[in-house]
């Protein structure tokens, strides 16, 4: 048999086979977060020379100001040390084309390096410089950055989405951040409990718009979630209201609404930490109703207590939950943004509010420049 002979050919194979194995394993791990630059800066040092030759054979094809290019690829994947040198050997190649391709004159200026092209490849890279510094202290390569932020963006509506209800309710919500960006200083977390006879939901807003905002909202929606079923309804805010303390963040406060709806009998109960009034339609009357429920911004002071307020849902009674965002502006009041709500929200009494929470919003609060985040509940 030859399948086990050690023959030179064959250690040729494996050396190869190991060789580029070790190449794409470095590339993965990079742009996985992890490993060297060092396949990176090899492919650009020798990109420089290469346009530095370009430039001097065919200098109608290749402008000196071509070494932009591995310079901008270097401020994306390089870190700030091996960038450094990426820049030197550039620097280098602009002294050798200027050398060979004679001094530059007013007279004759084509393929010869001018102080302009100093100037492009100079600003180019303090950019990428500034790129490649931002990138090492968050720790990620490009790439890999951008699909940390997809990664968390999905997180949180992951989060926010609402469980499935049995037959007889309908649930929706809508999550409009401000000045239509992906990330939200609100955000909804849910669960069945109790075996699946209660719903709890609880909305939050946290202080802060937008990107500002997304990054305390993010923890905060996973150490929420965790908490909703852990503990006791009445033990929610409370704990909430700890752990925003232990963050001991400059602008850590935070307005939140739990609700705890048992959905056998329509029961509810509501906890509010600062936050704005449910409003529930009364079928019989046609009329809507402020529920409001006593307690503190979280993370304001510890011991705080948050006393609910009761209500009962019956067949078609609709609970809307919202954020200020959605009534409140420069120029009107919150009372005066709630009513605007109410009086949109009624068109769509007949259809069962199908749909109602997305165009509410844009109804309502299109163009404001805050977070907007509406929950209906109802009782068909």
């Amino acid at each position: 048999m030859t399948g086990g002979v050690d023959t030179p050919t064959a250690r040729m194979r494996k050396a190869l086979h190991r060789a580029r194995t070790g190449v794409r394993k470095a590339g993965v791990d990079y742009f996985r977060g992890g490993g060297s630059d060092r396949l990176a800066l090899t492919l650009l040092m020798l990109a420089v020379p290469t346009i530095a030759f370009g430039t001097i054979a065919q200098p109608d094809w290749c402008a000196p100001a071509a070494l932009v290019l591995p310079i901008v690829a270097g401020g994306l994947v390089l870190r700030p040390a091996s960038l450094l040198t990426l820049y030197a050997a550039a620097a280098t190649a602009l002294i050798i084309e200027s050398a060979v391709l004679g001094p530059y004159t007013e007279e004759d200026t084509s393929a010869r390096v001018t102080p302009g092209t100093i100037l492009v490849v100079a600003a180019v890279g303090f950019f990428g410089l500034l790129i490649a510094q931002f990138r090492s202290r968050v720790g990620v390569p490009w790439r890999r950055g951008g699909t940390m932020l997809f990664d968390l963006r999905e997180r949180i509506r992951v989060q926010s989405k609402l469980p499935g209800l049995p037959g007889g309710w309908h649930r929706e919500m809508a999550l409009r951040p401000a000045g239509g960006q992906s990330f939200s200083g609100d955000f909804v977390v849910a669960a069945r409990t109790n075996g699946g006879r209660t719903l709890e939901v609880v909305l939050t807003d946290v202080s802060g718009k937008g990107m500002d905002a997304a990054s305390r909202a993010l923890l905060l929606s996973g150490a929420f979630g965790g908490l909703l079923g852990s503990l006791p309804p009445h033990g929610f805010l409370p704990a909430a209201n700890g752990y925003l303390l232990r963050q001991d963040w400059d602008e850590g406060f935070a307005t939140s609404i739990h609700l705890v709806l048992d959905l056998d009998s329509g029961d509810f109960e509501l906890f509010s930490a600062g936050h704005l009034p449910a409003l529930q339609l009364s079928a019989g009357t046609g009329k809507w109703e402020e529920k409001s429920a006593d307690g503190p911004l979280l993370g304001v002071y510890d011991g705080a207590q948050f006393d609910p307020t009761k209500g009962t849902l019956r067949p078609g009674d609709v609970l809307m939950l919202f954020t200020d965002g959605l009534v409140e502006t420069a120029d009107r009041d919150i009372s005066e943004g709630i009513d605007r709500l109410t009086g949109e929200a009624d068109r769509y009494v007949a259809s069962g509010f199908q749909g109602a929470a997305w165009h509410l919003i844009e109804t309502v609060a299109k163009d404001v420049n805050d977070d907007r985040a509406l929950l209906l509940i109802c009782r068909q």
